[in-house]
């Protein structure tokens, strides 16, 4: 049982119904129409910064951020605060390094950016491929812990209304890819992530009352409560057992910056901004939201150490994944009234939120490149409406086996499928976009061979690592085939990734580098300036549509 009042629960389940209703009813009312590509795909274009950047700062505010690596900042102090940080890291890379040629290039699809120097057919296909590898793992993540979330926090503990509870969720989020589109998807996660840093503001503040507005005692606390002392604020802890601890945090930390500023359904937000202007101001406003949500998921994560202890977090769940709950429910007492019930229902049902959202983003973007970079390189394009239902389609297909999954891998450490999606990132899909967007010389051969390499680098290292085997929280500790010395494969995947790139392309003899040197600076414009004005963004676009009006202002 969670220790929760009766009230606390029948408040939170009455928000969790609430917030399916009201969620999926914006979907159905924000979704496209039948034959509306653009609309489906990108919105138009026409999010607002404000709104972009809080669906990109939702996009980043997964579950691995408030589950993962908030238990591991609850269980190893320093270690996962450095991890949290490297996620903020990765948004500052994407920021500064990749959005604006990302927008500049792309269309729809990551496949889009790629194929814009390269357009074959294998590009796309193989673009695909990696989309789905490296998004799939991360959803079946956060299935799986819509499942615990309501596990702990209604009370139940039979293993049916756990995988019921799974696949309902999944219900939800074909639902939200399938009828809303980027614009129902977009909104979801603007609902999120306002509801996620309106909570965990209370919360922080509570907790830091607590200890009289003093976060050094607050982390003093913490390390006396964690059971390993001084060692709770120094780095090492997580990786104590490991032969390797400086490079295992380091092959960590690279995974998830590289990894979290490529992920398919983060970058696909940069289509969405109507300017290169917009987008910078996007960015701006996602910085801002993760670096405030960090800051709380700190406190709250550490103050569940302080005030809970380490052994009850542990005891809920070996990984602590339940620690951002813990740390909410003990800022408000010993006992619940009414208002802090309420409270604390806001509080659960943003977590819950939060998972939805995510795993439909992600549900969205595995749909878009399964309907247009499979279509899009045919002699003869598909009709919209046929795109836009295969797309439809295409939520389903991705959908129903990651249902599935995530009932088969719920009672085990999900960990290793997060690292699995964030080191794919990282090895195969950051050094083709950086490769692609900015080397003149690297080639459609050098281009397959970096993706390929990557991926099956990550998914040939990734069992032998001890996160899948070899320890008691491995996610099969009845086993013992681990042969990799890392916990992560990202400090031979990443090198091997850019290495193949960067050998094929030297490999492939000075003519074809010259081809493609020529190609480069053909668009080289475009992609550092954006296309002209008036071509980027088709604002108006509906309204003239439902004006019975064609886009250039003639009478259809």
């Amino acid at each position: 049982m969670t220790g929760l009042g009766g009230s606390a629960q029948s408040w939170s389940l009455v928000a969790f119904c609430a917030v399916v209703a009201l969620t999926l009813l914006l979907c159905v009312l924000t979704g496209p129409e039948a034959d509306d590509l653009a609309e489906f795909y990108t919105g138009y274009r026409s999010l607002s910064p404000l709104r972009n950047g809080l669906a990109v700062a939702g996009d980043y505010i997964s579950a691995a951020t408030v589950l993962t690596i908030g238990g591991i900042i609850a269980l190893c102090g320093y270690d996962g605060i450095v991890l949290a940080l490297s996620a903020l890291l990765s948004l500052l890379l994407l920021m500064f390094l990749l959005a604006e040629p990302l927008h500049n290039t792309g269309r729809y699809t990551m496949g889009d950016a790629l194929a814009r120097r390269h357009p074959a057919r294998s590009v796309r296909v193989t673009a695909c491929l990696v989309t789905l590898a490296a998004l799939v793992p991360m959803m079946v993540v956060q299935l799986a812990g819509v499942g615990e979330l309501l596990a702990y926090v209604l009370g139940f503990t039979d293993p049916g209304m756990k995988s019921g509870c799974v696949a309902g969720a999944g219900v939800l989020m074909i639902s939200y890819a399938a009828l809303g589109g980027m614009p129902g998807t977009a909104l979801v996660q603007i609902i999120k992530t306002v509801a996620l840093l309106g909570s965990g503001l209370v919360v922080s503040v509570l907790i830091l009352r607590t200890f009289d507005w003093q976060p050094q005692a607050l982390f003093h606390a913490a390390a006396r409560r964690s059971g390993a002392g001084d060692a709770y604020l120094t780095w090492g802890l997580q990786y104590s057992s490991s032969p390797h601890p400086a490079l295992d945090m380091a092959s960590t930390q690279g995974a998830i910056v590289l990894g979290g500023a490529c992920l398919p359904h983060v970058t696909m937000r940069m289509y969405t901004a109507g300017t290169p202007r917009q987008v910078r101001r996007a960015m701006s406003w996602a910085v801002s939201s993760v670096t405030l949500f960090i800051l709380m998921l700190t406190l709250i994560c550490t103050g569940a150490t302080a005030l809970v202890g380490h052994d009850r977090i542990a005891a809920a769940d070996a990984h602590g994944t339940t620690a951002y709950l813990l740390g909410a429910r003990a800022a408000f007492g010993a006992g619940l009234s009414r208002p802090e019930s309420l409270l604390f229902a806001t509080v659960t049902t943003a977590v819950f939120l939060t998972l939805l959202a995510s795993v439909a983003s992600m549900t969205l973007a595995c749909a878009n490149t399964l309907a247009h970079d499979l279509t899009a390189s045919r002699a003869t394009p598909w009709a919209p409406a046929r795109e836009l239902a295969l797309a439809r389609c295409g939520a389903l297909a991705v959908g129903i086996p990651t249902i599935l999954l995530a009932v088969l891998a719920q009672h085990r450490s999900l960990q290793p499928l997060a690292t699995v999606s964030f080191t794919l990132g990282a090895s195969a899909i950051a050094p083709a976009l950086l490769y692609t967007l900015f080397w003149r010389r690297y080639t459609r051969t050098a281009l397959l061979a970096t993706l390929i390499v990557g991926s099956l680098s990550v998914l040939a290292l990734a069992p032998g690592t001890t996160l899948v085997s070899g320890t008691p929280l491995s996610a099969f500790p009845e086993a013992d085939f681990d042969w990799f010395p890392y916990n992560t494969p990202a400090l031979v995947s990443v090198p091997a990734g850019f290495l193949a790139g960067w050998l094929t392309t030297v490999l492939s003899g000075r003519r074809a580098t010259d081809r493609e040197r020529s190609r480069y600076a053909s668009h080289e414009h475009h992609l550092l300036t954006g296309p002209p004005p008036g071509r980027s963004a088709p604002v108006g676009l509906r309204q003239a549509r439902r004006d019975g009006q064609q886009p250039n202002g003639q009478q259809g």
